[in-house]
């Protein structure tokens, strides 16, 4: 059994309560921290913490959890000399492409200074092994597909996009100054049970029982690597267990930006099968037994029409990957809907 101590931020977030569950039943030691914000329902941040807390393999020694702010940089530096984590996953962040064109102070805040605090901290207490959740809007105005780490991410088309290339960034800046092994996960459109309300398969799954119409922008012409979260998981797993390294072959005559010369590696997290955005819809229609009232719009400020992930040297690091079906991931999300939401 693995004793190591991991701190999780985020932890009451979509991905931070499927990593911090796998990991307990793992045998890893867990902190998790989170902010509980109201960006999105809070109760489902609650019942995602209840049950961890009752999970037959949760105890009062491998997890821990507490309330606080990335922007608290107290709290923080108390949690790691209390908690001592040997390995950081970040998953707290200010998520939303279109929220960030009402609030972008909230994403500078949360994205930018929080996470530098938490760099910070990891820079402090010598942590060896940091990951850091990126995204796939980093790719911005690209429109070569599918989207590859080799390729250049210098035009975001999102604040929020900014702020995750700027994590980039900053993580490689900290990797090179302080030898912090850093991966950067650039996670593509991920659903599934337990998912984020703000997403658009809860969205539509919501419209679809209620009866109420979806907005379908760009009216329709759009396509995305919906990867389903247990997919997500078993790779950050796999990531925890080989932390990034230096590559001895970089030319800074001829810069790869998918690799560096400190321990700093980012990684295209998706499904390699796009699906169509109405493909998708089509795909939940079948499974809820109900169509949708279909609104056809232009395209979001902010949106990318296109996302695909190139997945090679993530594999290529970490060997084979899994690849859920969106026939199953569908199937499961819904069945997950029905009990969550009584529907």
């Amino acid at each position: 059994m693995n004793h190591k101590n991991i701190l999780i931020t985020g932890a009451a977030g979509f991905l931070g309560y499927h990593l911090s569950l796998k990991l307990i039943e793992m045998g890893f030691n867990i902190i998790g921290y989170d902010n509980l914000n109201s960006y999105y329902d809070q109760n489902l941040k609650i019942r995602r913490l209840e049950i961890i807390q009752k999970s037959p393999e949760t105890h009062e020694k491998n997890w821990h959890f507490i309330k606080g702010d990335l922007l608290n940089k107290e709290l923080l530096e108390d949690t790691f000399k209390q908690y001592k984590p040997d390995i950081v996953v970040n998953l707290a962040a200010q998520a939303g492409v279109r929220y960030s064109l009402e609030n972008p102070l909230i994403y500078i805040n949360s994205n930018i200074l929080g996470f530098t605090n938490l760099i910070e901290c990891c820079k402090i207490f010598r942590i060896k092994n940091f990951l850091y959740a990126s995204s796939s809007s980093v790719y911005g105005g690209n429109t070569k597909t599918p989207f590859s780490e080799k390729d250049p991410v210098n035009h975001p088309i999102s604040l929020y996009a900014a702020t995750k290339k700027a994590n980039e960034l900053i993580a490689h800046t900290y990797s090179h100054l302080y030898d912090i092994s850093s991966t950067g996960m650039r996670f593509f459109t991920v659903y599934g049970p337990w998912g984020r309300p703000d997403m658009s398969p809860i969205i539509f799954a919501k419209a679809i029982f209620s009866g109420e119409p979806i907005k379908i922008f760009n009216h329709g012409d759009m396509s995305r690597s919906f990867t389903y979260i247990q997919d997500i998981i078993e790779i950050i797993i796999k990531l925890i267990n080989k932390p990034a390294t230096r590559n001895n072959t970089f030319d800074k005559n001829k810069p790869d930006p998918s690799i560096s010369w400190c321990s700093h590696k980012i990684f295209n997290l998706g499904n390699e099968k796009p699906i169509k955005l109405m493909d998708f819809i089509n795909l939940l229609e079948l499974e809820i037994g109900k169509k949708a009232i279909r609104e056809y719009e232009e395209i979001q400020p902010g949106d990318v029409q296109h996302t695909a992930a190139d997945c090679s040297l993530l594999k290529d690091w970490i060997g084979p990957i899994p690849q859920t079906s969106i026939n199953e991931g569908i199937s499961s999300f819904i069945n997950w809907y029905r009990d969550f939401y009584d529907c």
